[in-house]
């Protein structure tokens, strides 16, 4: 078994100021329906559980029967594909980041609850420069995060073990699902969700800059 490092990041908050995108194609399949918009801020508290859950929760409680949600997120599917970087960015110092870690020999790797093409082609879009030993999103058969199930494939996929492993993300959903797979938690505070639930959750490290990622993983 391999000692290498693997840096496991999550992709929504984390490496990725997403928000803009997801809130414009959101607000754009309420407004097919006739419906309620939301602002910004009611979108940071929506997104982490995958697409399914954010169009559940955009949605009026009297709608969220299973075919009107399956019918509004492909709807929503259908724009925000088309315009999924059209708000997005990268946070401050995080191309710095995952160049730092892959020059010292960590492996990267992207664990997302984002619909799989979505996650490939942001990842694409951005960091296509940046070596990746493993991407995933939202697939069929795979559970959603905190599930440990896809952080387990990235350990074997990259020959490691999971106390080689780092699981950084901005949300608790992230830190329950290292606890779940054995790894460290690094929560990071620049995202969407705020460090009163890092701490809830039992993130081990929590984080204001990317640097502070580089230096966690590189002194460990």
């Amino acid at each position: 078994m391999s000692s290498q490092k693997v840096a496991i990041f999550d992709l929504d908050g984390t490496l990725l100021n997403t928000i803009g995108d997801l809130a414009v194609a959101c607000n754009h399949m309420l407004r097919l329906r006739n419906l309620t918009e939301h602002i910004y801020e009611e979108y940071c508290h929506f997104v982490g559980n995958g697409i399914t859950r954010l169009v559940e929760r955009a949605l009026p409680e009297e709608l969220r029967t299973e075919e009107y949600i399956a019918a509004a997120r492909c709807d929503f599917i259908d724009f925000y594909i088309e315009h999924i970087d059209c708000h997005t960015c990268p946070y401050e110092g995080i191309e710095e980041m995952l160049a730092t870690l892959s020059a010292a020999g960590v492996k990267l790797a992207v664990a997302s609850n984002k619909f799989n093409a979505g996650t490939r082609k942001l990842i694409n879009r951005f960091f296509g420069h940046i070596p990746f030993a493993a991407i995933y999103g939202n697939r069929d058969n795979v559970p959603l995060k905190p599930a440990p199930d896809v952080l387990n494939e990235i350990v074997a996929e990259c020959e490691t073990s999971a106390t080689e492993c780092f699981m950084i993300g901005d949300s608790g959903v992230d830190m329950d699902c290292a606890k779940r797979a054995g790894i460290c938690s690094i929560g990071v505070t620049w995202g969407f969700r705020c460090r009163e639930e890092l701490e809830q959750h039992g993130a081990e490290h929590i984080v204001d800059t990317p640097q502070d990622v580089v230096r966690i993983i590189l002194e460990k």
